[in-house]
């Protein structure tokens, strides 16, 4: 029997006050990655809608999306597509920008990633204003992928992310919510 504070995810998340600057609480799952109980119920908690339909490929952006969404990829059997920041790929890419909270980035993946018509679930750590999650989607459907859902561990509610990819006809699931920012 797993005693039931391990089952705990939220718990299992560090917060560091004042990082990466004054008021903002940064919300660390690297404990939760750390721990092996943790891990396996929080990847095992993100695919469960999904267990045993037919998933394509699992997209995960860049950096700690690999790892949940490698773990995810491992668990439905799907391959698994990096979104990573621009220049970071070594073949042809498809690239899109999108949003940051002071500005402007691009995000790519190698062309040849998904076909036409392939089930992907995007995964990443944390979805807070959405502006990462909304230009992976954006790629990944210009790619002609048809996303199922975005799954992360945490939401910042607050922050309207999760909203923002719904409004774009993506399903979304997370483990746990912070208030604030």
């Amino acid at each position: 029997m797993i005693p039931p504070d391990v089952l705990d995810l939220r718990a299992r998340i560090r917060t560091i006050p004042d990082y990466p600057k004054p008021g903002v609480q940064f919300r660390d799952i690297t404990t939760l990655l750390g721990d092996a109980r943790a891990f396996r119920r929080a990847v095992d908690e993100l695919v469960q809608p999904w267990a045993g339909a037919k998933i394509d490929k699992v997209a995960g952006i860049e950096a700690r999306g690999f790892i949940l969404g490698g773990a995810v990829a491992h668990q439905v059997s799907a391959g698994f597509v990096p979104i990573r920041k621009k220049g970071k790929l070594p073949h042809e890419t498809v690239r899109i920008a999108y949003s940051l909270e002071y500005g402007i980035d691009e995000m790519e993946m190698h062309k040849d990633a998904v076909q036409t018509g392939e089930r992907v679930v995007l995964v990443d750590d944390l979805i807070a204003t959405g502006g990462t999650a909304e230009g992976a989607v954006k790629l990944l459907k210009n790619m002609g992928a048809d996303v199922l859902a975005a799954v992360f561990i945490v939401d910042l509610p607050d922050l309207g992310g999760a909203d923002k990819i719904r409004k774009l006809g993506v399903p979304v699931r997370t483990l746990v919510s912070f208030e604030g920012h």
